[in-house]
Formats: structure tokens, C-alpha cells, sequence
């Protein structure tokens, strides 16, 4: 009986272990679960909760400017976003120069027309309108406060992929990038990456405010560097369209080349510095004064002129039909021409 009580017990054991092991060679070889895409919910640190809770507020407001030409063709894609709860767009000048009409993609793919309240080549602003009420708006920041290290993150449409995102930090200020007979200085330098096509669209701070507008990149493909126009720059052309509304721009005229030492050599200038007239509008406030193509400026109102940026600045702060002094060089001889201040003509934007 003992040996019977034994032997049960072994075969009942037997039996238990070939159901177990059955069990586990059909979970073996069960095909696994298709793959969803969704691992463990991840745990973000205090900076990247930041700059997501910053980017969700902030995306609703860029939007997609799209350029056409008189026949229809698209010529440009870049970025702006939205300044007023009714339609008012901020971008860069470079975006819409030219354009025979533009469209505003909102965030939510609505497609609307946009018509330009002008803008300014010197500082490369314009200002957009489209007719819709109750938008999202981006706040303003103080661009004036930056300093550099802080955070900073660009977010626009590079190659039309909308609300692409990229962080970096503020590199530098006050930088300037000179050509094509204007400079634009007093830049933000970033190393967040602006691509073609970021252009328009905002720097934003750590606090989640705008403090500056993506505007150029200038490197190769070894590397780099990404300018933004500071946000309180454009307060100007913004208060400007508040006010008149449109964009108000002082201009006298001319295309002007900077002399650099080089220059000054090989043609034997009389000056190191100062800018040379290399092109006058007809008809311009310059032409009508007797500015002539080759003068050579070297002041404007009493501020001495070193380059070109010296020169807009002066013309940019003076007021439509204020009269600027301007001091020439002209075949070696110095005198003075009085130029009356006009306002620059859509046109030639």
C-alpha cells in the first residue's frame, strides 16, 4: 500500500509537470504581439517639460507665408507668425519682396489670403494681414534683456515642414551682416539651427516669448551661424501699422557700397571709411539733391559714416520730409548736400 501510495504520487506529479511544460512551449512559440509604437510613458526632466509646454503654446501662432508670382507660380515658402487677435502677421521683408500674392497657412491647416501693410528692406520687417478675428497670439519678450547663454529655441517651416523645431542658446548680440548695399545689425546670434524657409519665424525664450525673428544663416556645409532680428526692432514697425497703418519707410534714394581699406587702396581713395553711392534712384530724393553716383559719404547730420549700417541708421530715424546734411567726398574735394527724406515706395520693397 505504501509503495502503491508512492508510485501515485510520482505519476500524479508526472502528469503536473507535462501540462506545465506544455503550457510554456505553447507560449513559446505563440507569435508575439504586434509592435505599437508606444513604449513606457517617459519621464521628462524639468528643462525638456519646459520647452514642450513652450512649443505646444507657442506652434498655434507660426504660420506659413507662400509666395506667388503674377502667373500663379509659388516663388517662396517661409514663416511668420500672428502679433493680433485680428490677423496681424509678422515676418521677415525678404519673405514677401516682390510677391504678387501671398498665402497664410494657420496652425490648423487653414489656408487664407494675406495682403502686405508694408515693410522695410534695412530692417527685414513686414507686416501681413489676413481677414480672421480671435487668433492665438504670440507674446512679446524684451529682446533687450538678453544675454548670452540663456535659452533659446527657433521654431518655423523649413522645406515646408511645418512648426519644425530646434533649440540652442544665445550666442551672441549686437551682431551685424553686411550686402547687397544694406546691412541688417544689432542681431541676435544663435546656434539653434534656422534652415531656408525658418525665415520669419520666431526665437522664442525660455519663458516661452518671442525675442527675436529668424532671419538669415550665413556658413557652408562645414557649419553655421543663425541670426534673429530683435523682437523690440520690430515694436517700431508694429507701432507704426497701429498708428497710420501701414509700415512707414524713410529712404533717400541710393545703393551704397562700404569702403573697406582694400578698396580705399586699390582706387586710391581719400578715406578709409565711409560708404561710396553706387547706384541713385530717378527721380529719388538724392537725385533731385544732386547726389551723384561715386560720391563718397562720409557723414549724414553730424554722425560720422564708417559703413552702410551708420548711414541707415540715420536715414531709418529720421522722419518723411525731415532734410539730412549729408558731407561728400567728390573728386577729392568736400561739400555738403542737403537731401529732403521721402518715404520708400512699395514698389521697390
Amino acid at each position: 500500500m505504501y509503495i502503491r501510495r508512492i508510485i501515485l504520487a510520482v505519476l500524479s506529479f508526472a502528469a503536473i509537470a507535462a501540462v506545465l511544460l506544455s503550457a510554456c512551449a505553447q507560449q513559446r512559440n505563440a507569435p508575439a504581439a504586434p509592435p505599437t509604437g508606444r513604449g513606457p510613458a517617459p519621464v521628462l526632466l524639468a528643462e525638456e517639460s519646459r520647452i514642450v509646454d513652450i512649443v505646444k503654446r507657442i506652434s498655434p501662432t507660426v504660420v506659413a507665408v507662400t509666395s506667388y508670382n503674377e502667373v500663379g507660380e509659388q516663388t517662396g515658402l517661409a514663416s511668420g507668425f500672428i502679433v493680433s487677435e485680428n490677423g496681424e502677421i509678422l515676418t521677415n521683408n525678404h519673405v514677401i519682396s516682390g510677391a504678387a500674392r501671398l498665402r497664410v497657412t494657420l496652425a490648423d491647416g487653414t489656408e487664407v489670403t494675406a495682403r502686405s501693410l508694408g515693410g522695410t528692406p534695412f530692417l527685414d520687417l513686414a507686416v501681413l494681414k489676413i481677414n480672421k478675428t480671435g487668433l492665438p497670439v504670440a507674446p512679446l519678450g524684451n529682446s533687450d534683456a538678453l544675454q548670452v547663454g540663456q535659452l533659446a529655441i527657433a521654431i518655423g517651416n523649413p522645406y515646408g515642414f511645418d512648426r519644425t523645431v530646434t533649440v540652442g542658446v544665445i550666442s551672441a548680440l549686437g551682431r551685424s551682416i553686411p550686402g547687397g548695399g544694406t546691412a541688417l545689425s544689432e542681431l541676435i546670434q544663435t546656434d539653434a539651427r534656422i534652415y531656408p524657409g525658418n525665415s520669419g519665424g520666431p526665437l522664442v525664450n525660455s519663458a516661452g516669448e518671442v525675442i527675436g525673428i529668424n532671419t538669415a544663416v550665413v556658413g557652408s556645409s562645414v557649419g553655421t551661424l543663425g541670426f534673429a532680428i530683435p523682437i523690440n526692432t520690430a515694436r517700431v514697425i508694429m507701432d507704426e501699422v497701429k498708428r497710420v497703418g501701414r509700415v512707414i519707410v524713410p529712404w533717400i534714394g541710393i545703393t551704397m557700397m562700404a569702403i573697406t581699406p582694400e578698396i580705399a587702396q586699390v582706387f586710391d581713395l581719400p578715406t578709409k571709411e565711409g560708404v561710396i553711392v553706387a547706384g541713385i534712384e530717378k527721380g529719388g530724393p538724392a537725385a533731385k539733391a544732386g547726389v551723384q553716383r561715386g560720391d563718397i559719404i562720409i557723414e549724414a547730420n553730424g554722425h560720422k559714416i564708417a559703413d552702410p549700417g551708420d548711414l541707415q541708421k540715420v536715414v531709418r530715424d529720421a522722419r518723411v520730409g525731415q532734410k539730412l546734411t549729408l558731407r561728400v567726398i567728390r573728386e577729392g574735394k568736400t561739400r555738403s548736400i542737403m537731401v529732403t527724406v521721402a518715404e520708400m515706395p512699395f514698389s521697390l520693397r
